[in-house]
């Protein structure tokens, strides 16, 4: 039922469809007493046999009662029922269905007035005939009228006791209804009504036998119009349009927008409809699921999550974490589990749960029980020894104290990987390691946004779910090696991690909450300084751990290597035994490294040659000799001796540092009668050869002191070469080494024997210090050298190597190039001297 008339008016609008079958319509009288007494069913018609205008104005009087309405507009041949509730209205019909039952209807242009004025109505409206008039129990009055004639009005005649006014009838024009515009115009109508009735559910499907029993083309526009979902302004519209062709096509106007209208209401209405019953069928699966789970004794999403919110009460975490954590459970929660993103949510918030928040190991303050973990597990290595006992000393006193941030330099093979687990076993403590070599993005520090598919934590917070406690030994690997590329500097966020003021508030983009890093003791090693940031450098405590010494590879052959080897190889310690002159013989003549990775595996060449033996039942010697190790291995790789002698004059020994440790290098020069030019070879840096430039120039300028004639500068031409040719060399240590190769090759005098040298020099023949010294020292001794030749200000190295070390070694600390030469020439030719032949040079007169 619609109340399109608000309290003056009630239309039945499906009753209106409704009434349209057949020729007539019954009203039940239940609960409804008539003015005038009839049975209790009457048949009331709808449309005369004439027709629906059969009017005419000779029929009609002068002055012509108007009733007005409002919501609506009566159109010529529709019935409708009018329920009449004010005193004017009251007072017209009841005369009126005295007398001729003819009113005029008209619609209220405001429909809030509830006493409208003449202003307040339309000036076109439609006679109407009363059929019917009913008293309601409740003292209103109800019609039921039916309009037959448009009229147009004249003029208003009164206002009380009711209005009235001289209309004007409209002729309706008679219709050529064989003519195709007509014809086209009825079949549209018929279509679109036809389609408002499939679109829209409410109306009954009655509607469509009362549509095909409409025959007057006339009759049906005026039918769908006053049916029609439009505003009263556009009936009344259409009512004012004279020509019924106009008129229909104005009514099929409306018709069309309401066609539209109801289609995108029917597709919005079949996604919801489509969207409901997916998720219904979604939702009765999921029962049947957790029915089925329930069964077998599987737990459900439900159980699952309450079981991570208890595991989370139990967590040792602050307040924020908490409430984001729950946070985080509860949008779990409201997630379908069978979406993509429930098992995303599921892996985030068991991530927080296995992270170990606030959880950590006891420490071990023993400092002695330390101290020979880490003698046990390594030899030497004093520096890094001392400040892990310093730092346990500390943290003993002091347990609130933040962990340090320490590197370990040196080249590979040395030990400094191996090393954390020593100092993680001394402290008791977890360990892992993390290596950071060709790490080139951002976010394998800190972890890809939740919002990314695939999104995973950094591996910062990865290693330490791993290592199950706060507080773990942590070894950054190779963190000179790290890379950065348009993917982002990973050295950049490794800034907060190493940053003991920073890292207690640690944030990982994929666990947006803040960690505390702060007691973990980070450990990163290197080979080189040079490539690691200097922000980053700045931030650790760099300990510098150098090459060993032939007694420490011994030591560390005889403690570790060889048990090693021969546990891996699935020999016992009383089947084979090395002699320290067969570990020696491998270090000395097959190995050339500062560790003792080679080391380890020519050892284990030879044990392998062992166990192959034993394997196939055949003799072996128990004992490892030199002998035995030519056999295995071969010829010898490094000879005993490097040093080359002094029998020809220009050539130097000077010492050198590189990846793997120090190491000596010749440099040799040469005279060829020329022009003076000089050639410098051996694939030689810009600085090395800047070097080479500094000690010729010093040499000219002070080769009056050498007993050096100028006109061999001129006359002759000058080769330097560095050997090896297909090695890379630069740096300014080997320059006391060159200006001593120049004044050998200018004097022809012989250089001191198995003497070798390393420092900087100015114009000003100034010896500067150099680095590497500990590397070169034990390069030299390896070599055979006895002497060496250092800056004054490298004295301070010299004092902090141990004594065994250096000794057999005798060291010159230098200011000048002055005392370079005094040391290292010897007044002595060499075997066969070059002759210069000067010619004299002729001066030019101006």
């Amino acid at each position: 039922m619609i109340d399109p008339l608000g309290a003056h008016q009630i239309i039945i609008a499906d009753t209106l469809f409704l009434c349209q079958i057949g020729t007539s319509i019954m009203f039940k009288s239940l609960a409804i007493t008539p003015m005038v007494q009839e049975d209790s069913e009457e048949l009331i018609q709808l449309i005369n046999p004439e027709q629906e205008s059969d009017l005419k104005p000779e029929d009609l009087p002068e002055e012509f009662s108007i009733l007005p309405i409002k919501n609506t507009v009566l159109f010529p041949g529709v019935v409708i029922p009018i329920t009449v509730t004010r005193q004017k209205s009251i007072r017209l019909i009841k005369q009126s269905y005295q007398s001729n039952r003819i009113i005029g209807v008209i619609a209220q242009k405001n429909k809030q007035a509830e006493e409208p004025g003449l202003d307040d109505l339309y000036r076109f409206g439609t006679v109407a005939r009363i059929i019917k008039m009913l008293v309601l129990p409740d003292g209103n009055t109800t019609i039921i009228i039916q309009g037959k004639n448009r009229f147009q009005i004249r003029e208003f005649l009164q206002d009380e006791p009711f209005i009235t006014a001289k209309i004007d009838l409209q002729t309706e024009p008679v219709l050529d209804l064989e003519s195709k515009e007509v014809k086209a115009l009825v079949q549209s109508l018929r279509d679109a009504a036809l389609k408002i009735l499939k679109l829209n559910p409410e109306i009954p499907q009655e509607a469509q036998v009362a549509l095909d029993n409409i025959q007057s083309t006339g009759f049906l526009i005026h039918f769908l119009s006053s049916n029609l979902n439009v505003d009263v302004s556009e009936k009344q519209k259409i009512l004012e349009t004279n020509n019924i062709i106009d008129r229909g096509t104005l009514l099929l106007q409306y018709m069309l927008k309401e066609i539209q209208m109801l289609e995108i209401k029917h597709e919005i209405q079949k996604k919801v409809h489509t969207d409901i019953d997916q998720q219904q069928r979604d939702y009765f699966l999921r029962q049947q699921i957790r029915v089925l789970q329930d069964e077998l004794g599987y737990d459900g999403p439900d159980k699952e999550i309450e079981k991570l919110r208890k595991r989370g009460s139990e967590k040792k975490w602050s307040k924020a974490v908490a409430d984001h954590f729950s946070k985080e459970l509860d949008k779990l929660m409201r997630v379908n589990a069978q979406a993509a993103e429930f098992p995303v949510a599921m892996n985030y918030v068991e991530f927080m749960l296995d992270l170990p928040w606030e959880e950590y190991t006891v420490d071990d303050f023993d400092l002695k029980r330390a101290r020979k973990i880490l003698d046990k597990d390594h030899f030497g290595l004093e520096k890094v020894k001392v400040r892990i006992l310093e730092y346990l000393a500390v943290l003993k006193l002091n347990q609130d104290m933040k962990g340090p941030i320490l590197c370990l330099y040196g080249p590979p093979g040395v030990g400094k990987t191996s090393l954390g687990k020593s100092i993680a076993k001394s402290l008791q403590r977890n360990y892992i390691r993390m290596s950071l070599g060709g790490v080139h993005d951002e976010a394998e520090i800190r972890g890809h946004r939740k919002t990314y598919v695939g999104a995973m934590p950094g591996k910062i917070l990865m290693n330490i779910k791993k290592a199950k406690s706060s507080n773990p030994v942590f070894i950054l690997d190779e963190i000179d090696k790290v890379r950065s590329d348009f993917r982002g500097d990973p050295s950049s966020a490794l800034l907060e991690v190493l940053d003991p003021e920073q890292n207690n508030t640690f944030g990982d983009n994929y666990l947006e909450a803040e960690y505390d890093l702060s007691k973990v003791l980070f450990i990163a090693t290197a080979n080189s300084l040079d490539t690691i940031h200097p922000a980053l450098r700045d931030r650790m405590e760099i300990i510098e751990l150098t090459g060993y010494t032939v007694e420490e590879k011994l030591m560390i052959a005889v403690r570790h290597l060889v048990p090693k080897q021969l546990k891996e190889h699935g020999l016992k310690t009383s089947q084979v035994k090395f002699k320290k002159e067969a570990i020696l013989k491998i270090i000395e003549s097959y190995t050339r490294e500062s560790g003792v990775r080679n080391l380890e595996r020519r050892i284990g060449s030879v044990v392998r040659s062992v166990a192959k033996s034993v394997a196939m039942e055949e003799k072996f010697e128990k004992e490892i000799t030199p002998a035995l190790v030519v056999k295995v291995l071969g010829a010898e790789i490094f000879d005993e001796e490097l040093y080359q002698g002094n029998d020809i004059a220009g050539v130097v020994t000077g010492l050198a540092w590189t990846q793997v440790g120090g190491d000596i290098l010749f440099v040799e020069s040469s005279l060829n009668p020329g022009k003076g030019a000089l050639t410098i070879s051996g694939q030689l840096g810009d600085v090395m050869k800047e070097s080479a430039v500094a000690a010729l120039s010093y040499l000219k300028s002070n080769a009056h002191s050498l007993s050096i004639d100028q006109r061999v500068f001129q006359q002759y031409d000058l080769h330097i070469h560095v050997p090896a040719g297909a090695v890379p060399k630069d740096g300014p240590s080997a320059g006391i080494t060159m200006l001593t190769s120049l004044a050998s090759i200018y004097t022809q005098r012989k250089v001191k024997d198995k003497l070798a040298m390393t420092g900087e020099i100015t114009l000003r023949g100034k010896v500067l210090p150099v680095g590497g010294i500990k590397e070169k020292i034990l390069a030299a001794k390896r070599s055979g050298i006895k002497e060496i030749i250092l800056s004054e200000r490298n004295k301070r190295d010299i004092l902090e190597i141990e004594k065994t070390y250096i000794k057999g070694l005798k060291f010159h600390y230098v200011v000048s190039v002055e005392d370079v030469l005094k040391i290292a020439l010897l007044k002595e030719k060499v075997v066969k001297p070059v002759t210069f032949n000067l010619t004299e040079i002729k001066s030019e007169k101006l």
